[in-house]
């Protein structure tokens, strides 16, 4: 372990990572060979590299969010990526940072919680855990996403019209599309083919492709050669997007939602959220397994 700026540096020898305090975000995912994996952050496009989504994922119906007959003002996504972590336990592959509820985050959120983030590399594999804990003595409701962009093209695997991400399972018809104020609004056919996305900027002209009932926990994201990875998860949405033009796509699991138009109800009602008891704690887990030999679209998915 080691610092980079103010970053915090982990390595395996097989894989190295950089990981902010600012948000606990990942920015930097690189092989042996030096070849990176996230995206370049350009910020003529767009600057986040992988933001913790708590505790929203989305965009609430007017940025208001409602508690017991109040309402309080909270960004889209929420405040956990624009939070300084503590970092609290350091290995040479590995590292854990904390977040817990302050005056300011009481303001705009009435709970009290506890954030954990977890990183290790073991092999080829990233590993993300967060725990969220309600040390509280009412219901937490959240919802909580991952938001990691990926390099796209990734390095050696070919031009970026070649690349696609392929899902483990059937899924259902149609996806969903966000309105213009970026709340959950359309339904439209779904994209896949034979269970297959293949990527151009064209999809995201209209935003963001949402998957708001997900049968697949595996995916995988390819080139026409070179290393691919296969991304593992415990989530039940799944959320695709890119800024048309940009070197990066954002494949993101989540357990929430943005709202609709039409909802304008209390936090524990809207779609999506968890109820976490009293002294109880939830755990979401991502992984990103980066595998070095040839990718065939139609091969089994690897256990």
């Amino acid at each position: 372990m080691d610092h980079v700026g103010d970053c915090v540096a982990i390595s395996n020898g097989n894989l190295s990572a950089l990981i902010d305090p600012l948000g606990a975000e990942l920015v930097s995912l690189q092989d042996c060979r030096g070849r990176e994996y996230m995206t370049d952050a350009d910020p003529a496009f767009w600057s986040g590299h992988a933001p913790l989504l708590f505790p929203i994922v989305g965009r609430l119906n007017d940025d208001v969010l409602r508690v017991d007959g109040l309402e309080y003002r909270m960004q889209q996504h929420g405040f956990a990526r624009r939070m300084l972590w503590s970092e609290i336990e350091t290995q040479r592959n590995a590292v854990t940072f904390r977040l817990s509820d302050t005056a300011a985050t009481r303001v705009r959120y009435p709970f009290t919680f506890e954030l954990t983030a977890r990183y290790s590399l073991e092999a080829t594999r990233l590993r993300a855990t967060i725990k969220v804990r309600n040390p509280g003595r009412q219901p937490l409701p959240f919802s909580f996403g991952f938001h990691p962009a990926f390099a796209w093209p990734l390095p050696d695997a070919g031009e970026k019209e070649m690349h696609s991400i392929t899902f483990e399972g059937a899924e259902a018809s149609h996806i969903c599309r966000l309105d213009a104020d970026g709340l959950l609004a359309v339904q439209e056919e779904t994209p896949l083919k034979n269970g297959r996305l293949p990527l151009h900027s064209a999809l995201f002209t209209g935003g963001a492709l949402i998957w708001d009932r997900l049968q697949s926990r595996r995916l995988k994201y390819s080139g026409s050669n070179g290393p691919w990875l296969e991304i593992l998860f415990d989530l039940p949405q799944l959320g695709i997007w890119q800024k048309p033009g940009a070197n990066f796509i954002c494949i993101e699991p989540w357990s929430g939602l943005a709202d609709t138009a039409e909802f304008a109800d209390d936090l524990a009602r809207k779609r999506g959220i968890i109820l976490l008891p009293p002294g109880d704690e939830a755990n979401f887990t991502m992984e990103v397994i980066v595998h070095e030999r040839p990718h065939v679209h139609d091969e089994l998915f690897s256990t």
